[in-house]
């Protein structure tokens, strides 16, 4: 065995911050409602209303969500007059959410 490999596997300890920000990623793709936002923004950016709209969620479900991925940094927003528009803002996350998708689609 190369010591690079070996060095790959070696045990590292997470911290304390690491392991809260994992366990939140986790618990944001844990939620059906807020799955179903990040997989619209795959395409492209959107407003509250129009992922509203596309979903059949009510506006105030849409922003708390789009909130806490926002805290997490999973998506941005950009601001047009008085309009936000939201998009992903993590290609970690998202990739794992796409490979996650494409495993359970698998018959």
């Amino acid at each position: 065995m190369n010591s690079e490999k070996k060095e790959q596997d070696e045990y590292v300890e997470l911290d304390e911050e690491t392991l809260f920000l994992v366990s939140q990623t986790f618990k944001a793709l844990s939620d059906p409602t807020r799955i179903r936002i990040l997989n619209l923004l795959f395409s492209r950016e959107y407003s509250v209303n129009e992922i509203a709209d596309s979903l059949n969620l009510g506006q105030s479900t849409v922003s708390h969500q789009l909130r806490f991925l926002k805290n997490l940094r999973l998506v941005k927003y950009r601001r047009e007059g008085t309009t936000l528009y939201y998009s992903y803002d993590d290609d970690h996350v998202m990739n794992m959410l796409k490979l996650t998708i494409d495993h359970s689609s698998h018959s």
